[in-house]
This record gives C-alpha cells, sequence and structure tokens, in this order.
C-alpha cells in the first residue's frame, strides 16, 4: 500500500511540473514588423498646404483667439485663412507634441486652422474650446 502511495505521489507531482511549464511558442506565419518591412510614419502634411475654405469656416471666437495670440507674439499684419479643417487627434498633444510633454490619451474632436502673414505660414490646432495652440514643428 506503501508503493502506491509514493507512487501516487510521483505520478502527480510530474502531472503537476508538466502542467506548469511553459510550452514552445507555435511558429506565427505572419512575419513580425521591423524597420525595414514598415513604412515611415508620416507626421506632416506633405507638400504645400492649399487653401480649402474661408474665415467663414473658423468660428468668430477661434479666429479672434488666432489674431490675438498673434499679436501677442508680436506678428503685425493681418492673417489669410490658407486651411482649416476638422479633425480627429489621438490625444491631448492635438498632433503636434513636444518632447518631455505628457498629454491626456484620449481621442480629442478638434480643428487645425492655418494662417499665412506676410509669407509665414502659422499652424494652429485647437481641442474642445477656443484656446489656440501654436504648432512649430
Amino acid at each position: 500500500m506503501r508503493r502506491i502511495t509514493a507512487a501516487t505521489a510521483i505520478v502527480g507531482l510530474a502531472l503537476i511540473l508538466t502542467a506548469c511549464a511553459t510550452e514552445a511558442p507555435m511558429s506565427d506565419p505572419t512575419p513580425t514588423p521591423t524597420s525595414s518591412t514598415r513604412p515611415p510614419l508620416a507626421t506632416t502634411t506633405p507638400g504645400p498646404i492649399t487653401p480649402t475654405g474661408t474665415p467663414a469656416d473658423v468660428p468668430a471666437a477661434r479666429w479672434s483667439a488666432i489674431e490675438d495670440d498673434l499679436v501677442a507674439r508680436g506678428v503685425a499684419g493681418e492673417p489669410v485663412l490658407v486651411s482649416a479643417e476638422n479633425v480627429t487627434f489621438n490625444d491631448g498633444s492635438l498632433g503636434c507634441a513636444e518632447p518631455g510633454q505628457a498629454y491626456t490619451q484620449a481621442i480629442v474632436e478638434g480643428m487645425r486652422v492655418v494662417v499665412q502673414v506676410d509669407g509665414t505660414a502659422y499652424d494652429y490646432r485647437f481641442g474642445a474650446g477656443d484656446s489656440p495652440k501654436l504648432c512649430t514643428r
């Protein structure tokens, strides 16, 4: 009887150890993306920005905020709308992250407005409110 108990214990221990062992990974037919198989991430609009709207496309409060920001930056001249588009941003950076900054990780419905003053383009981003963020990259 003692031999049966010892044998049962050894078999039980072997089963437990076998169940805890890691399995060899199954081969995955899908290749793992590498830098050589993945296209580079495009973070800016390729090519020149063309006019796509009129000042009426930008809410008055946002247009006024852009004008105020330009004045505060010492930019003289009348801003001309280059483009205005509603955008869904992936996070609180509004598509214009700065190194070393943390941002809300949530979808943000907003707007991108590009204006030009004396040949210089200014790329403004808006989230839910009317406070502009100048994207300088």
